[in-house]
């Protein structure tokens, strides 16, 4: 079972997210977030995933054939990826910007 605030800084984060990706032209994507689980539809169809993974007490993205695992770091306070390819809203943003063809930061 996952610990308390894993809980509570996973659904923070999630909310969050989904909070900043809610302003965005209902044309270009569109979020919804329930039971953990965000979705971001885009435009052609395609989806991005972010989700809680309480066993591993990660949250793990995947869009398109790439996935990435964040855990939290409290040095840092934020989500980095395991592989340390970057912090969650960074790694989400270039994902974005690839996929909408303009610069996002989340």
């Amino acid at each position: 079972m996952a610990s308390p605030d894993y809980q509570q800084r996973a659904d923070a984060c999630l909310q969050d997210l989904v909070t900043r990706l809610d302003g965005f032209d209902p044309d270009e994507l569109e979020a919804d977030l329930a039971g953990g689980v965000l979705k971001i539809a885009f435009a052609d169809g395609r989806n991005c995933i972010v989700n809680r993974q309480a066993a591993a007490e990660q949250i793990w993205m995947a869009e398109g054939a790439t996935a990435w695992h964040f855990a939290f770091d409290p040095a840092q306070q934020s989500w980095q990826d395991t592989k340390g390819r970057g912090e969650l809203r960074q790694v989400l943003g270039g994902v974005l910007t690839r996929r909408l063809g303009r610069d996002v930061r989340l």
